[in-house]
C-alpha cells in the first residue's frame, strides 16, 4: 500500500531513555526462535509519553531487512528502510490515510492531517482528527489477506476515532489473525476504544516513566533555560506535575506562549470578578497577547488549579496563588463546572470557525462570573 512522502526521522529517531527496557523485551521476543510478537498491540496513554516515537521506530525495525544485525533500531540503508524514507513501503498500511508519522520523536502530539482539502483550514488541521470509518477497515482486507508477501503491518492512529461499525469490522479481523500480519493501534484516549477491541490487543507499558529519567530528559532538552530565563529543578518538577509526568508534554508547556502568563491570567480574573475591569477591555487586551486557542489551554490549566484550591487540595503551581490576590472566597463547584462548560462550548465553536474576537468576548464574560 503506497503512502504519501513522510519524514524519515520518525522511523529512525533515537530511542527515548525510558523505553529501552521495553524495546529490549520486544526485540528479543521477535528474534527468538518462536517469534512471539503479539498479533495486535496498543500504544496508549496521554499525549507526551513518546508512544508515537516508539511505534514508528518499532515499525521500521520490524520491516528492516537487517534487523538481526541492528537490534537497537532499523539499519536505515536496506531496501525496506529506503521504502519507508520515500513513503512507498508496500508492507505498511496506515489509517487514517491522510495522517503521517511526522516528527514524532520530539513530540507525541496527535499527527496533523496532510489532506489537501484541509490545507489552511485551522479547524480541520488542529481540531479533531479524521474518523476511521468502516470503509477504511474494509479497504485493508486485500492488504491483510494477500498472503505470501512477508511481514505486513497496519497502524491505526487515533484508534479511539473508529466508528462502531469500523470497530466491529476490525474486531472480526482481530479474531481471525493472519500469519505475518500485525496491527498497532495508537491512542491518546484509550477509554474511548471499545472494550472488545482492547481485549484483543496487548497494551504496551509506555506510560511507566521513572521520575529521575523524566527529570533528566526535560532538563537536558530545555537546556535549563526557557525564554532566556533559567529553569530550576523545582520548576521542571512542576512542569512534569502539570504534564502528569509526560516528558514531551512538560517541554511543550515550558515553551508554550501562555505558560509565563499564568499569574497575569489570575490578575485578570480577579479584576473581572471584582468589577475593576470590564470583560470587553479584558478581551481586547488578551487578543493582543495570545491567540484564543492558547488562552483556552491556559484557562483549562488555571481552572484545574482553582478547583484544587476550592477543594482544599495542595496547589500544583507553587509559583503562583489565586488566594493571595483577593479577599473574596474561591468559587464553588457549580461555578467551576459552569466555566468548564463555557470552555467546552467555545472549543466546539472554534471547530466551526467562530471568529477569535467573538470567542474571546464570550470567554471573558464567562470568566467574569466565575
Amino acid at each position: 500500500m503506497t503512502l504519501p512522502t513522510t519524514t524519515a526521522d520518525a522511523y529512525f529517531a533515537p530511542l527515548l531513555p525510558w523505553q529501552t527496557a521495553l524495546w529490549a523485551q520486544l526485540t528479543s521476543r521477535v528474534l527468538s526462535s518462536s517469534n512471539q510478537l503479539p498479533h495486535a498491540l496498543l500504544a496508549a496513554g496521554m499525549s507526551g509519553l513518546g508512544k508515537r516515537a516508539f511505534v514508528w521506530r518499532l515499525v521500521a525495525w520490524l520491516l528492516c531487512r537487517q534487523r538481526e544485525q541492528h537490534v537497537r533500531g532499523a539499519c536505515g540503508v536496506c531496501e525496506s528502510c529506503q521504502w519507508l524514507k520515500s513513503g512507498t513501503h508496500p508492507n505498511l498500511a496506515v489509517l487514517p490515510h491522510q495522517l503521517l508519522p511526522v516528527e514524532v520523536a520530539e513530540d507525541d502530539t496527535p499527527l496533523k492531517s496532510r489532506d489537501k482539502k484541509s490545507k489552511g483550514n485551522k479547524a480541520n488541521t488542529e481540531g479533531a482528527p479524521p474518523r476511521i470509518k468502516v470503509d477504511d477497515i474494509r479497504e485493508l482486507q486485500p492488504f491483510i489477506y494477500q498472503g505470501g508477501q512477508g511481514l505486513r503491518i497496519c497502524v491505526l492512529e487515533h484508534a479511539e476515532t473508529m466508528t462502531v461499525a469500523a470497530s466491529n469490522a476490525l474486531l472480526k479481523t482481530l479474531e481471525e489473525p493472519q500469519a505475518q500480519v500485525h496491527f498497532i493501534l495508537i491512542s491518546d484516549h484509550p477509554a474511548q476504544i471499545l472494550p472488545t477491541i482492547k481485549s484483543r490487543v496487548q497494551q504496551l507499558p509506555l506510560h511507566r516513566i521513572e521520575t529521575r529519567l523524566a527529570l533528566d530528559y526535560v532538563t537536558n532538552k530545555l537546556g535549563s533555560v526557557v525564554n532566556h530565563e533559567r529553569v530550576s529543578q523545582d520548576e521542571i518538577a512542576q512542569l512534569l506535575t502539570l504534564a502528569e509526568g509526560a516528558p514531551m508534554a512538560a517541554i511543550r508547556l515550558a515553551q508554550s506562549p501562555w505558560y509565563g502568563k499564568r499569574a497575569l491570567w489570575l490578575t485578570t480574573w480577579q479584576a473581572l470578578r471584582e468589577h475593576r475591569r470590564s470583560s470587553t477591555a479584558a478581551s481586547d487586551y488578551w487578543q493582543s497577547q495570545l491567540d484564543i486557542d492558547a488562552f483556552i489551554q491556559l484557562s483549562e490549566v488555571m481552572l484545574t488549579e482553582i478547583q484544587r484550591m476550592s477543594l482544599d487540595l495542595p496547589p500544583r503551581q507553587a509559583d503562583i496563588s489565586a488566594q493571595t490576590l483577593t479577599d473574596k472566597p474561591l468559587p464553588d463547584m457549580l461555578a467551576i463546572s459552569d466555566f468548564a462548560d463555557s470552555l467546552q462550548r467555545i472549543k466546539i465553536a472554534r471547530l466551526q470557525n467562530v471568529q477569535d474576537k467573538f470567542a474571546y468576548d464570550a470567554l471573558m464574560q464567562a470568566l467574569s462570573v466565575l
